[in-house]
């Protein structure tokens, strides 16, 4: 993590402040909660504040890869907070399966609709881990929350993904440096159904690079082409495995397997949104 100079830490300190005066007036909260950077500083600040008045909930499915279920669980474990597994089922839902630019909107539809009778239950807020540079991006799921009541303490205290880093760190939290890590089905180019199968696939298919050594990657689906992306300084590296790499990828099903030039790119598959002839105009 960079250092924080001491107007950096003012700052961060008054937005800490903030969230928490934000989680002490819901008073009682259900945290969205899928151990990437973002929740698991939530739900960390959720117990830090409100303790057992906060439970954390990690929905399952197809699209969340299981070294992420495993990392969530033993986080949350290791932290005491009080955790709950439950079970999605998005892929179930044509308009989430066959993947248009809103597939988002009916992911986290399907995942309130499975929390709001655990925060019925509990005569609680759910929470989730939108951040204050989320609020600029392309992201359906945010109208989801909004029909559903769902909060956005990050957002509200105007904490940026740098923040929440920052002070995960604080916290010693080990999410603090971890990459980015959407769920599988953000591989799909759109229109490109998404099945478990698939989801499957893509996920063998990180496994391996990882194995390999990459740790930040993606592996995009296009159909009947796998398009990887590693960072430039990878590439040279990529290019010399690539006939065990193409041998692997190739065999899970993949007609085509290419390297993109232009390296890792988070959220790469929505450059598409930005083209008129798309018809989905970015906000």
């Amino acid at each position: 993590m960079p250092e924080v100079s001491a107007s950096q830490g003012t700052r961060l300190d008054a937005k800490r402040d903030a969230l928490t005066g934000i989680l002490t007036d819901i008073g009682r909260v259900v945290v969205a909660y899928s151990g990437g950077v973002d929740s698991s500083f939530l739900a960390a600040a959720a117990y830090e504040t409100l303790g057992d008045r906060s439970l954390a909930v990690t929905a399952v499915s197809p699209s969340l890869a299981r070294k992420e279920l495993d990392q969530a669980v033993a986080l949350a474990a290791g932290r005491a907070w009080k955790h709950k597994v439950v079970g999605t089922h998005e892929v179930g839902r044509e308009a989430y399966a066959r993947n248009e630019p809103d597939r988002c909107y009916w992911c986290k539809t399907e995942l309130f609709e499975v929390l709001e009778p655990l925060a019925s239950a509990r005569r609680a807020t759910i929470v989730v881990g939108t951040n204050a540079d989320d609020l600029g991006d392309y992201r359906p799921g945010l109208k989801a929350a909004a029909e559903h009541g769902a909060r956005a303490p990050l957002a509200e205290a105007r904490l940026t993904k740098d923040d929440v880093r920052a002070l995960s760190a604080e916290l010693g939290l080990p999410t603090a440096d971890k990459p980015a890590s959407p769920c599988l089905a953000s591989r799909f180019a759109y229109g490109v159904r998404v099945t478990p199968e698939g989801l499957r696939r893509i996920e063998r298919a990180e496994d391996y690079l990882r194995d390999l050594g990459f740790g930040v990657l993606r592996v995009r689906d296009h159909g009947d082409m796998a398009r990887i992306e590693v960072p430039a300084r990878d590439l040279s590296r990529l290019a010399e495995l690539h006939e065990a790499v193409a041998a692997e990828l190739l065999a899970l099903g993949w007609r085509y397997v290419t390297m993109d030039l232009g390296g890792f790119k988070s959220g790469s598959m929505n450059a598409v949104l930005a083209t008129p002839t798309f018809g989905v105009p970015r906000p």
